[in-house]
Formats: structure tokens, C-alpha cells, sequence
């Protein structure tokens, strides 16, 4: 399969972007990675309140179905992170990358 490459941009709960960030770097960014997901990069704008982050991957399952297996496990069950708590939009742009 080809690498499949999306930017997702989150809109965060006005006063929890930093701790939003932190926990998902500490919890999220982990385990994707176990899990065969490449995270290229993250950042925060703040006068938006909003998380951008680029992610992708690349293996013999689709994106679909890595991705469904990511929340399917039992580590992601046990995070103890509720993307519900904190974000308050979504969105998911698949990217194909021309440089």
C-alpha cells in the first residue's frame, strides 16, 4: 500500500491547548508510533486555540485500518484521554506530498 499522509487540525476547548498538547504527547504520540504511525510533527496556535499535527503511515493494513486498530486497543482504552473532553472540532485533510 502507499504511504497514506494526513494533517489534522484540532480545535481545542478555550484554556486547555497546553495541557491537550502535553497529554497527547505523552499518551497519544507513544503509542501510534507502537503501532506503525509516523508523527511528523505538531504544533499549537494559540490565537485559534488550535492543534495541527501531521501523521502517516505506511504498512500492509490501510490507514483506515491501522487506525481503527489504534482505537481498538486496549492501550488506547486505558489512556485515560477523552479527545471528547477536550476538543470541540476536527478537522482531517489526507495530503499528497509534492517536495
Amino acid at each position: 500500500m502507499a504511504r497514506t499522509v494526513q494533517i489534522r487540525v484540532y480545535t481545542v476547548r478555550a484554556g486547555l491547548l497546553d495541557e491537550w498538547v502535553n497529554k497527547w504527547q505523552r499518551l497519544v504520540v507513544p503509542l501510534r508510533r507502537d503501532l506503525g504511525f509516523e508523527v511528523y510533527g505538531s504544533w499549537k496556535d494559540h490565537a485559534r486555540s488550535q492543534h495541527i499535527w501531521v501523521i502517516s503511515y505506511d504498512g500492509p493494513e490501510s490507514f483506515e485500518e491501522a487506525n481503527a486498530a489504534y482505537w481498538a486497543s486496549e492501550r488506547r482504552k486505558t489512556l485515560g484521554l477523552d479527545p471528547g473532553d477536550y476538543l470541540v472540532g476536527e478537522e482531517t485533510r489526507e495530503v499528497e506530498q509534492t517536495l
